[in-house]
């Protein structure tokens, strides 16, 4: 496959080699494609992981585990008020 890049980017891949621990061109798309699929897994387990807690959470709802959103905010409310006068 023929590509053209961007002047920016050859000269990226080419500090790259300079810097060393590359060989060639091919070598630094290597590397940046190995880091993308590594960032792409680390996000779907980031989105299983929040899945499974929102999961937990709703069960825990279905067995009348939650707390009402309205005490919360108002516990939380007070909470800044008591730290802002503490300040």
């Amino acid at each position: 496959m023929g590509m053209t890049l961007r002047p920016e980017t050859e000269k990226r891949i080419r500090d790259r080699m300079q810097a060393g621990g590359y060989a060639s061109p091919d070598e630094v798309v290597q590397e940046g494609l190995r880091l993308l699929d590594d960032r792409d897994r680390m996000k779907r387990a980031d989105l299983d992981e929040v899945r499974r807690r929102i999961a937990t959470g709703l069960e825990q709802l279905d067995r009348g585990e939650g707390i009402d959103g309205e005490k919360v905010f108002e516990e939380l409310l007070t909470d800044l008020e008591q730290d802002g006068e503490a300040a």
